[in-house]
Order: structure tokens, then C-alpha cells, then sequence
């Protein structure tokens, strides 16, 4: 059995701590377009954490959910792709990232001219938790893609049935998934998920990549696939590689097209 508590409890702490000061060995260093990064205030990107840029699956126009919303560079990039008429979503459950992301959000709004940027207190897992008016923290069929970056593999196992039905529950019909995330080429075994270290730094985590595409693919989702997956692998640990992917794929209800 994974201990959930230690998990929880080591993510909490290291990211907590990197929203303070930067730490360089959390995911892999992912290049952005710098035209959406101008807005952004420095401390917000110099302490994003991510292994892909899934906003490059984002549309004008498109309501938003961040999983894992971190410092908001993310979200805070979407808010200019979606423009006025589009809206973002952030969740996060860490106290500092969500300080950090929230304390940024009224400077980015002044420079782009609107406000579509919102960062909600919770844990990925449990969207369907009711809010302060006791609905869902993130209302059904609201949303039109979901991204999240380096963020899913930080689940303890036990929640990943909620996780994903809740991914399908708020997405709206011909909803799509962008996930930039770590795989394993192989399962990755017990005594290293338990290493709260290995969790924490996106590697003991990781799902394996076989079994992190089927997962989209029973929940509904067509066109599945790894849009970008890194050459070599970003580790290796005990002959387990470990890959940075970006997986895609959009559920029925529209036109295709969703990569």
C-alpha cells in the first residue's frame, strides 16, 4: 500500500517551498512562446514547473481548467490565447503557489485589458467537492479543455478513478485534453512510489505509458495520443525510463480536430 499521507504531505512541503525560491530539479525545463510571457510577472515563470507546454492545444474563445495551477504561468498564458470572450480556471491546493498565482492575476489583467482568470482552492482529484455554496468546485460540461502540466502523476493511485471521472465530468461535449505529463516505459514498483522524495519530484509517480493512454481511451476519448514525447528519456532509475509526453485527445460531440 502507497502511504497517501507521506505523499500528500511531501508535495505539500517541496512545493511549498519552491513557490519561495526556485528549485531546478522539479520536472524539465520546457521552452514557451516569449510573446505570452511578456505580461507575466517574473517571479510567476521563474517558479513554474512543468515537462510540457499543453496551452498550444488551447483555442480563442475556450473555457480553461488548469489542474494544478501552480504559479498561474500556465493559466496566465490561456487568458491571452482565449481572449475576452474565453475563460481560465486554476486549481491548486497549495497555500504558497495560490498566493503567488492570485497576487499576479490583477497585474496581468491590467496589461492585457480583461479579466478571465480565476484560481480556485482544491485538489485536482476532487473537483466534484462542494465550494462555499455547496456546488461542485467546478460545475459539469463547463469546461472545453483541460490542460495540466507535470501535475497528474503527483496523485496518490487510490484517487486516480476520481481524477479522471472528474475530467470527464466537466467537460462539455467535444471536450478535449491536453496533459503534459512524466511515463514510465515500465510500472514503476512499490518501494519507489513509497520514496516521498522520488513522489514529490514527479518520478515515482509516473504512470506507465501504455496504461496512461487506455486510461483516456476508456473514459471516452478519441484521437488519443502523444502529440510530443521527449527522444531521450528525462531519467532512469533501476532500468525504468522515464518520458516527457504530452498526451491529446478530445471526446465526441463536435467537429474533429482536436490536435
Amino acid at each position: 500500500m502507497v502511504d497517501s499521507l507521506d505523499q500528500t504531505q511531501a508535495v505539500e512541503r517541496r512545493y511549498g517551498a519552491a513557490a519561495q525560491q526556485r528549485e531546478a530539479c522539479l520536472c524539465t525545463p520546457v521552452g514557451f512562446d516569449p510573446r505570452w510571457l511578456r505580461v507575466i510577472p517574473a517571479a510567476v515563470v521563474e517558479r513554474d514547473y512543468g515537462c510540457g507546454d499543453p496551452t498550444r492545444w488551447v483555442r480563442s474563445g475556450d473555457r480553461v481548467l488548469d489542474l494544478g495551477s501552480g504559479s498561474g504561468k500556465n493559466a496566465f498564458i490561456c487568458a491571452q490565447v482565449v481572449g475576452a470572450e474565453g475563460a481560465v480556471i486554476g486549481v491548486d491546493r497549495n497555500a504558497e503557489m495560490l498566493q503567488l498565482s492570485r497576487s499576479a492575476a490583477a497585474e496581468v489583467s491590467a496589461a492585457i485589458g480583461y479579466a478571465n482568470v480565476q484560481f480556485k482552492d482544491g485538489a485536482i482529484e476532487a473537483l466534484d467537492a462542494p465550494d462555499a455554496s455547496g456546488s461542485p468546485l467546478v460545475a459539469d460540461a463547463s469546461i472545453d479543455v483541460v490542460l495540466s502540466n507535470c501535475v497528474l502523476n503527483l496523485v496518490n493511485p487510490e484517487a486516480r478513478g476520481r481524477l479522471l471521472a472528474n475530467i470527464r465530468r466537466v467537460l462539455a461535449p467535444a471536450g478535449r485534453v491536453a496533459i503534459s505529463d512524466i511515463v514510465s516505459d515500465q510500472p514503476v514498483p512499490v518501494h519507489l512510489q513509497r520514496d516521498p522524495e522520488l513522489w514529490s519530484g514527479c518520478i515515482s509517480g509516473a504512470w506507465q505509458q501504455d496504461d496512461f493512454l487506455k486510461a483516456f481511451q476508456q473514459l471516452g476519448f478519441e484521437q488519443v495520443r502523444y502529440d510530443d514525447r521527449s527522444a531521450e528519456p528525462w531519467q532512469e532509475l533501476e532500468g525504468i525510463k522515464f518520458y516527457a509526453v504530452t498526451l491529446v485527445g478530445q471526446l465526441p460531440g463536435g467537429p474533429s480536430g482536436c490536435c
